[in-house]
């Protein structure tokens, strides 16, 4: 299928995620203001972002995973130990701070494979594994031996760019409050035409916008019939590796399903990821039981 290949990362995310609105409903033009509500959070949930930081971080370490899956999790995990699930996807600040901190660690975290094995670990880590190798420095193991001040050099660049985050990210936001004095009728337009644009311009194919307009169409969809939008992005970007990598173990073992389970830290895996998938139902299960056995009682 044309354009099939750009199904992972373009097109169905424009098309399905509407959730860079939050940002815009909570900006405020004071660098105080902006500041102290995110030190606010962060001093009423600390354990929470702590949580959703080690999620992203954990995310960030595998290759190809990236910020976007980190983001996705954390905001489905956060929004299951919430106390107000029904305010994500509707303005929720809890939903917003989580996200962005299992984004940002995550960020942190695809530097970890990339500087250790020469693995990237998202888009910006293989561009600068590229840069890398074109200067003659082989990333790995001995980079740390050998280029001990190019390390040393990274992690002060990376403390300048957080902190230059910080009036850059003011700015950001003073510039973006202003697209709340934008009328309804002239912002959604504008929004779909950069939607449409953005989803050409990567391969250059009308298939690219039709499905981004159709996958638009299925998240309002989903939304109005309250179902979570996050799953399907992820196991549209998650759906293409996941085949690729099971038929290159079913490929392996010759037809043999007892592949994923031969080794000890696969079976420990399978084993977490089939509690995973099965404790959302036991756990509606129960509460049915005791709803039920609540309205029997006298």
């Amino acid at each position: 299928m044309p354009g099939a290949e750009k199904l992972d990362f373009v097109s169905t995310p424009i098309g399905a995620d509407r959730r860079g609105s939050f940002f815009a409903r909570h900006v405020s033009g004071s660098f105080r203001s902006v500041l102290g509500g995110s030190l606010e959070i962060l001093w009423r949930r600390p354990l929470r972002i702590l949580q959703c930081s080690a999620i992203g971080t954990i995310i960030g370490i595998l290759p190809g995973a990236g910020a976007d899956i980190a983001a996705w999790v954390s905001f489905g995990y956060s929004k299951q130990r919430s106390k107000t699930p029904e305010l994500y996807g509707r303005g929720s600040l809890e939903g917003v701070a989580d996200a962005g901190a299992a984004n940002n660690a995550a960020l942190a975290g695809a530097w970890i494979p990339a500087l250790v094995f020469g693995i990237p670990g998202d888009s910006i880590t293989a561009i600068v594994l590229g840069i890398m190798t074109m200067k003659n420095l082989t990333p790995g193991p001995e980079i740390f031996e050998r280029q001990g001040v190019l390390i040393w050099g990274l992690y002060f660049v990376f403390i300048l760019a957080n902190l230059a985050l910080l009036p850059a990210g003011w700015l950001a936001i003073r510039a973006g409050a202003q697209l709340i004095r934008v009328p309804r009728h002239t912002l959604i337009p504008i929004i779909v035409m950069f939607c449409v644009i953005g989803a050409y311009a990567i391969g250059g194919s009308y298939f690219d916008v039709a499905l981004m307009l159709a996958m638009g169409l299925l998240g309002f969809a989903l939304e109005r019939a309250q179902i979570p939008v996050g799953p399907v992005v992820l196991g549209i970007i998650l759906g293409g590796p996941l085949e690729e990598r099971f038929v290159q173990g079913i490929t392996a073992s010759r037809g043999s399903l007892a592949v994923f389970v031969s080794r000890p830290l696969a079976a420990l895996l399978g084993v977490v990821a089939l509690i995973v998938w099965l404790l959302p139902a036991i756990t509606a299960l129960h509460e049915r039981r005791r709803s039920v056995a609540g309205l029997s009682r006298p």
